[in-house]
């Protein structure tokens, strides 16, 4: 595959962050920062981010890992701030599952494109396959946010604070 060792560190290092969104995502309904998972799911983004950078081949690479970044530490950062209790946990929530959509888009195009090994199922970004990945990640981001939005309304504490 010539994978680089800072490729490898990207790859390693990401990977675990992928199982923890996913993780959270069932028990809690969003990425909760302030849980173990939460705050794993925090280092191996932020490690899987910052190897984008000596690695990248195209200039887009580094606009999704910077944008990645700013949706990740405006989410974690949400959690430090006194007023996140209120609206902020519908921003945070948000933002999070930004990071999660902006995760999977570039590993499952990366995977597609590598495997197997010598002879991948992708050899065209403009393959149909990739595009109906990328588009069902789309699709599961914007129905999944208002669906995250609701669940956290119907949770008394959050309607409580918004509607006061």
């Amino acid at each position: 595959m010539g994978i680089s060792p800072i490729g490898w560190l990207h790859t390693l290092g990401s990977l675990p962050a992928i199982p923890l969104a996913v993780y959270m995502l069932v028990k809690y309904g969003r990425i909760a920062p302030d849980t173990k998972a939460g705050r794993a799911y925090f280092w191996f983004m932020l490690l899987g981010v910052l190897t984008v950078y000596p690695i990248a081949h195209q200039p887009v690479s580094s606009i999704v890992a910077t944008i990645t970044l700013a949706f990740l530490l405006a989410g974690y950062g949400i959690a430090l701030w006194r007023p996140a209790k209120r609206l902020w946990t519908y921003v945070q929530t948000m933002s999070l599952s930004i990071t999660v959509f902006l995760l999977m888009v570039p590993t499952v195009s990366e995977s597609l494109r590598r495997l197997p090994v010598g002879d991948p199922l992708v050899t065209d970004l403009k393959d149909p396959l990739l595009l109906g990945v990328q588009g069902a990640l789309f699709l599961a981001l914007i129905v999944g946010i208002p669906l995250q939005v609701r669940a956290l309304y119907k949770q008394r504490p959050y309607r409580d604070q918004v509607t006061h």
